[in-house]
């Protein structure tokens, strides 16, 4: 079939984001004490998020607010900023599992690499960025370019910035999907083919070292976007991997071109204790570059969650979580401060 025109009502450019209010959810004093009685109440079972889900975070009031939240991270815009956590007031293990209480409220957190990390870390990990194995949340420093993970939502908590830069970047992927399919279809469909992705290194054992999917995918009149042009390229170093072909590679590029353009994203700062989460099928992200100073103890540090939606009952194949990783679920514990 050929593209079309998909989830109009979700697309945006950034002038209709500009008002940071629109997006941004502030906590209530009630909603504050909620959560404190709720880490107060998980930490009563254990401090470890790997024992604790959903039913250990009991949020009588706000876990009304969150569904539709949740509702407007799959149906809407596609992407929030939670604000209004004292930072100072919590260790860095209760800001986790308040953390982990809020996202078990939107979702089903998934594993996110070959450690089996259900709760990332994205701060400097002293990792090269030509490192063929590394991946983005292991970089400090460097910008990192727009793409989407691997989840239905991918959440963010601010638990320490840097001296300087580090914005968070949201770009929406459906206005980007539809004006290709409006401007330039031939794009839009050789992202509708199976586009090979470098598994960077954590594929099964005796597997592949690289995976096939779409940028693009149609699903119940609902687009299901990946896009993480890096691996994609990347995955032209394995011999066996598909060639990309020429339309391929202009149909990257050109999505990575509208989503640098300003009129199609907006940046955030994040301080710590704000959380953000978007939806990976409608919102591309990516983060300006910063600067540390690990000697004043201003070490940009962001705990990191994927999230399975309740909103979405159904997924195309590829979208669901079918991971070889969450065979080995665990904890980043990374504390660079």
């Amino acid at each position: 079939m050929s593209p079309r025109i998909l989830e109009p009502l979700c697309e945006w450019g950034s002038a209709d984001v500009a008002d940071e209010s629109t997006w941004t959810e502030h906590f209530t004093a009630e909603e504050l004490a909620e959560l404190d009685a709720s880490l107060r109440h998980a930490l009563q079972k254990s401090d470890n998020v790997l024992e604790l889900d959903r039913d250990d975070f009991p949020l009588p009031t706000l876990q009304h607010r969150l569904a539709r939240i949740e509702n407007e991270l799959i149906n809407g815009r596609g992407f929030v900023r939670l604000r209004g956590i004292d930072r100072s007031a919590y260790s860095q293990r209760e800001m986790e599992l308040i953390y982990w209480g809020i996202g078990t409220h939107l979702g089903k957190p998934w594993a996110q690499n070959r450690h089996g990390h259900v709760l990332g870390d994205v701060t400097d990990q002293n990792k090269r960025a030509d490192d063929p194995t590394v991946r983005g949340n292991e970089i400090g420093g460097a910008a990192l370019p727009f793409h989407c993970d691997g989840s239905d939502l991918v959440g963010l908590l601010c638990l320490e910035n840097g001296i300087s830069g580090g914005l968070s970047a949201v770009a929406n992927s459906v206005r980007i999907h539809n004006e290709l399919v409006a401007n330039r279809p031939e794009l839009a469909e050789a992202l509708y083919d199976s586009l090979p992705n470098d598994f960077r290194g954590e594929q099964p054992k005796d597997g592949k070292p690289y995976y096939s999917l779409p940028v693009f995918t149609e699903w119940e009149d609902r687009l299901f976007v990946r896009c993480i042009p890096p691996y994609i390229l990347a995955s032209q170093r394995h011999p066996e991997a598909p060639r990309l072909t020429p339309d391929q590679r202009e149909a990257l590029m050109t999505v990575v071109q509208m989503a640098e353009n300003p009129e199609y994203h907006v940046t955030m700062e994040l301080q710590p204790g704000d959380m953000q989460f978007i939806n990976n099928y409608h919102v591309l992200h990516g983060r300006t570059a910063y600067a540390d100073d690990r000697e004043g103890g201003k070490v940009r540090h962001l705990k990191r969650l994927w999230l399975e939606t309740t909103v979405l009952d159904s997924r195309p194949e590829h979208f669901r979580n079918r991971s070889h990783w969450e065979n080995n679920r665990s904890v980043s514990t990374l504390n660079p401060n």
